[in-house]
């Protein structure tokens, strides 16, 4: 597929922008990166990635600015400009504002309705598949955005990812996010819970994973992100459990789950205890571990 003439600024070079970034530049896109860090501006030269002195500059001629926030805040702010001049004015008139951070709901529709405002097309685009999808190009986009817009996205998109699922307007991306994640914090502690369980009971590692893993209790936390060492190689358990999807970003995508239950007026009784739980983790230690370190807390909490 070819690349396109038009430059993307990519704002957000972190643990998943900069490995995005760079497969863009592999691909053959004229990338401009930018991010407050000066050590992801660096780890993102080194993969290629052109890199600007601020975020205006790098959305300044470009006909994609891409960003990976970390929160709705952020983004806002970025956009109308805090102290300099926003993105919305920096780009060019019609420039599409591609955004791949996870965040509220309600924040997903207010920067996309900035955005059409300024002259520009919007598309929020949240991801799933952590650092290893971002590195190798397999991440799943979950897509809110006017169809043609969503064209004029696909081909950075399929460059990216893997699989791309357009879940409806301006907004939709991050509500089917918020879902996706509110089972998978969920499933995790259940996960957790069981693999304490069976070690209280006596059953290995192995044995209670080759059950479970062709059984009813089969489950992305158990066949991909297994929170114990052994059956699963490519886990973060077999590697101290280094993210992965770390746990304080676990506890800020529950607490979106949170935000929109509350909004909405969705009688739920599971996604706001993982909220809780998954809150207490990331602030007593848990926040740099992957999420599956929780059976650690489970394990300490049982008196293992």
């Amino acid at each position: 597929m070819p690349a396109p003439s038009g430059r993307v600024a990519f704002l957000g070079l972190g643990h998943m922008g900069m490995p995005m970034a760079a497969n863009l530049v592999a691909a053959g896109y004229d990338v401009v990166g930018y991010d407050v860090v000066p050590a992801a501006v660096e780890a993102a030269a080194e993969r290629g990635v052109a890199t600007a002195a601020t975020a205006g500059e790098a959305a300044a001629g470009a006909s994609v600015v891409l960003t990976m926030f970390p929160s709705g805040r952020h983004l806002l702010d970025a956009y109308r400009g805090v102290g300099e001049p926003g993105l919305l004015d920096a780009a060019p008139a019609g420039a599409l504002f591609l955004d791949c951070s996870t965040i509220n709901v309600d924040e997903a529709r207010e920067a996309a309705a900035l955005a059409v405002a300024a002259g520009h097309r919007s598309v929020d685009a949240p991801v799933s598949g952590g650092t290893v999808g971002a590195e190798n190009g397999t991440l799943t986009f979950m897509v809110g955005a006017e169809p043609a817009d969503l064209e004029a996205a696909r081909p950075l998109l399929d460059v990216m990812g893997g699989r791309l699922v357009h879940c409806g307007d301006h907004g939709a991306g991050q509500a089917a996010k918020v879902c996706n994640n509110m089972i998978l914090g969920v499933t995790m502690i259940a996960a957790s819970e069981a693999f304490v369980l069976g070690e209280r009971l006596g059953l290995s590692h192995q044995a209670l994973y080759d059950v479970v893993s062709t059984a009813s209790g089969q489950c992305w936390a158990v066949t991909t992100n297994c929170p114990v060492p052994g059956p699963v190689p490519t886990s973060p358990a077999n590697h101290d459990y280094r993210p992965g999807f770390a746990g304080a970003l676990m506890a800020k995508d529950l607490g979106l789950a949170l935000s929109a239950l509350e909004s909405s007026g969705v009688s739920a009784e599971l996604g706001p205890l993982a909220a809780r739980i998954y809150e207490r983790f990331a602030a007593e230690g848990g926040a740099g571990q992957d999420f599956s370190g929780i059976i650690n807390d489970i394990r300490g909490r049982s008196g293992t």
